[in-house]
């Protein structure tokens, strides 16, 4: 057994983060472990609502196909 003289909390290990920090993409907030990458569950919700409304769709462009330039 260790002998105590003081009251003091043994020291622990320092946890290091696996990511570095970064500002919330929705309102540039720090960001939080549990909701990361965003700052809140608010702004996590609010990005999830831009993907199923079409806010982030990705313009496509239909290329001709080659039946068409060769019946033309």
């Amino acid at each position: 057994m260790t002998d105590r003289t003081s009251d003091t909390p043994p020291k622990r290990a320092e946890i290091v983060p696996l990511r570095p920090p970064r500002p919330c993409p929705i309102c540039s907030q720090e960001s939080t472990r549990a909701a990361y990458p965003f700052c809140s569950k608010r702004c996590k919700d609010l990005d999830l609502h831009r993907w199923f409304s079409g806010a982030y769709a990705i313009p496509a462009v239909e290329a001709d196909s080659e039946d068409d330039e060769a019946e033309g």
